[in-house]
């Protein structure tokens, strides 16, 4: 019987800790945009056509990558 108190204990603790991050990651905004994520793959990538033959510059623009593109577009 005593280990039936223990696991009681257990995951009341557990879910207050589960409880606890739920809330701090709510109030950062964490939960804000759920719609953009599962609209963003019905969407086409844009396709860069500037590219340049001489690219030893560097004060050309870089080229950015994959997961810059997804926060410029979630900004």
């Amino acid at each position: 019987m005593d280990i039936l108190y223990l696991m009681i204990l257990c995951s009341a603790s557990l879910a207050a800790v589960f409880l606890i991050v739920f809330i701090v990651n709510a109030r950062k905004g964490q939960f804000e945009d759920d719609e953009s994520p599962a609209v963003r793959i019905l969407f086409e990538d844009e396709v860069k056509e500037d590219k340049k033959v001489d690219s030893g510059n560097k004060n050309d623009k870089e080229e950015k990558g994959e997961n810059n593109k997804i926060e410029e577009k979630s900004e």
